[in-house]
């Protein structure tokens, strides 16, 4: 789960809605259609908070071979639930014991507890999306590839959360001048 949204960025409740037919392992794709919330302490399951209904991410090649072997041990605890499994035909990626999606504060208490055990700061669940788009802006991806990738409406979105990173990303940028520069002298 970790791993997954630090690549890929979706949203708490994108990943925990994510189902194995949304995922295109061949393609290395994951198309991002539904979103979990709760709601008077009821599962709901919508479209994602994005406008646009047909968001795809793209998985990087390195993790497609964790994710196969992570399937075939989820269809073997799907097939050991056997008729006690309560999502029907649903197959989350993430899901617990009953085969039910993870509660929406299951994530950040298991990352809280494991930052916790290796002596390590704390942060929220949401801040690995975060980490995610930073480490993007870091490597000089272009912001409008960040924003598809985030599922944000608008650049603009993403250019104000992250002006700090991109800020610091153009300061690096312009010191690559000064290796050019000092060349020519």
């Amino acid at each position: 789960m970790i791993t997954l949204v630090l690549t890929t960025g979706l949203r708490r409740g994108e990943l925990l809605a994510l189902e194995w037919r949304h995922i295109d392992l061949d393609s290395s794709i994951i198309n991002v259609v539904q979103s979990l919330s709760y709601s008077k302490g009821k599962t709901i399951i919508k479209e994602p908070k994005t406008k646009n209904p047909n968001r795809k991410v793209t998985i990087p090649d390195s993790l497609i071979k964790d994710l196969k072997h992570y399937y075939e041990t989820s269809m073997q605890q799907i097939q050991q639930l056997g008729d006690s499994r309560q999502r029907g035909d649903k197959f989350f990626v993430f899901f617990s014991e009953t085969g039910k999606p993870f509660y929406h504060t299951a994530p950040g208490k298991w990352l809280s507890r494991f930052l916790k055990r290796h002596d390590q700061k704390t942060i929220r669940f949401h801040d690995l999306r975060h980490t995610s788009a930073t480490l993007l802006i870091n490597q000089g991806i272009h912001a409008k590839i960040i924003s598809s990738r985030l599922g944000h409406a608008d650049i603009r979105t993403t250019m104000n959360i992250y002006c700090h990173a991109l800020q610091s990303a153009d300061q690096a940028a312009a010191n690559t001048f000064n290796t050019l520069l000092n060349y020519r002298r």
